[in-house]
């Protein structure tokens, strides 16, 4: 995710990955075994860099297995967790991996085994969402998790004031603010 972080960074502010003190530094997310090697967040944070500036997957010649996009959602979609959701490990699904991965996948809606992905992902983050608006990781009440969420909403092209992530009147940002 390193690589996939700075490459963020830069799209952020402008400049080149491919050009940095004469390095690509797309280049490591051709490597497929590399990128997924620390679990899903690689295939996660490959796919948002690189969708964060509509880079092609470089051709990696030192790769053992090339990287594709296709690959890095096969990779998440692979390890969604049976309640709808995903972790870094085990079958109990996190809600900053789960929307984190919903960001990832935001892109690919047309693909109909992503699309139902989502559909159960969305189903289990209501279905958990706390009472007020907000949710909970690890067992503690936090703003990064709703932040993550607000995030795959916004890249979903969902409403803040979508019905189905409401409770009680309270939105993911009412619990923010709190």
């Amino acid at each position: 995710t390193e690589y996939s972080r700075v490459i963020l960074a830069l799209t952020a502010i402008g400049k080149n990955p491919t050009e940095v003190a004469g390095y690509n530094l797309l280049m490591p997310l051709g490597d497929y075994e590399k990128t997924i090697w620390q679990g899903i967040n690689g295939s996660i944070w490959a796919l948002i860099a690189l969708d964060s500036g509509n880079y092609e997957v470089p051709k990696n010649t030192n790769a053992n297995i090339q990287a594709t996009r296709d690959m890095y959602i096969k990779h998440i979609l692979d390890n969604q967790n049976s309640d709808g959701g995903w972790s870094l490990s085990g079958d109990i699904s996190d809600y900053d991996i789960t929307a984190m991965a919903l960001q990832a996948l935001s892109k690919y809606q047309d693909n109909d085994a992503v699309k139902r992905a989502t559909e159960n992902a969305l189903s289990l983050m209501s279905e958990r969402q706390k009472a007020n608006g907000g949710f909970s990781s690890w067992g503690t009440a936090n703003a990064e998790s709703s932040a993550q969420m607000i995030v795959a909403l916004c890249e979903l092209g969902l409403s803040l004031d979508d019905p189905q992530i409401i409770k009680n009147g309270n939105t993911i940002l009412d619990a923010m603010l709190r």
